[in-house]
This record gives structure tokens, sequence and C-alpha cells, in this order.
């Protein structure tokens, strides 16, 4: 049995309300109960902030703990080299995340392309909706223990 740290970074909470063609009707307790239903004996401990620095806290405890990470990092995604930098202290220590996005970055504005936490992540999953959570799930329930 394994805790999975969900960590969502800033607008996520907004999930069901903020741009609905973009990133579906559904809320992040919607999200939980998705996971929640997948994680069999694991615990999946889904979080969400809109203040970077606790984001980085959170991640340093998953480079402390080992446990396994999916973060969407939002907006952060292309442009905090703080959360990068974070990011590869997991990584480097033997941990794994998992980049995910609900919608795909590539299909929408140029300023959305890049992803400074792609190359010291483990792997993307990006543009399935809630799918892309539970493929990364799915992933680190099979292959991170």
């Amino acid at each position: 049995m394994a805790t999975i740290l969900v960590l969502n970074g800033p607008n996520l909470g907004r999930l069901g309300t903020r741009e609905p063609d973009v990133y579906g009707s559904a809320t992040l307790d919607d999200l939980r109960a998705v996971l929640a239903e997948d994680a069999g004996d694991d615990t999946v401990d889904l979080r969400q902030t809109d203040d970077e620095g606790q984001l980085l806290r959170w991640l340093h405890e998953a480079a402390d703990t080992g446990a396994p990470v999916i973060l969407n990092a939002g907006a952060w995604t292309h442009y905090s080299f703080a959360l990068r930098d974070a990011v590869s202290l997991v990584t480097s220590a033997g941990g794994v995340v998992v980049e995910v996005h609900l919608s795909n970055p590539h299909a929408r504005e140029e300023f959305r392309h890049t992803s400074v936490i792609t190359a010291v992540s483990t792997g993307v999953i990006a543009g399935f909706g809630f799918e892309s959570y539970r493929l990364a799930l799915a992933f680190i329930r099979r292959n991170a223990r």
C-alpha cells in the first residue's frame, strides 16, 4: 500500500467553472472520487494550491518520503524554474513524477507549448481530461512500488 500525491497548481481549484469548454465541467472533488475508485489498496492524497511555495514544499515532502507524484502544475509548468528544481529533487532521488495536463498544451496558445518541468519529469500525459490523471495513476501503481 502506497500513498500517491496528486498535486495541482493554480486555478485548478476552479475546475467545473473555469473554461469548461477546455477543462470540462467536472470538479476537483469529482477527480478525487475517480482516483479514489481507481486506487485499489493505495491512498490518493489529492492537493491543490494557488501558492507556488506550498507546491514546492509538497514536492520536497515527496523527495524526502519517496512518495510518487502526479503533478498538474498549471501555469507554473511554463516558467517556474523553482518548480523545475523541486521536481528534479524528486526524480534525481529515484522518485516518480508524472506531469499531467487536462488539455493538450501543444494545441493551445504558443506560450503553453513549453514546459520547464518535462525534462526532469518521469513522463508526461496530456490532452485526455481526467483520463490523463487515471493513466498516470495506473502507471504509478504498476511501476513505482
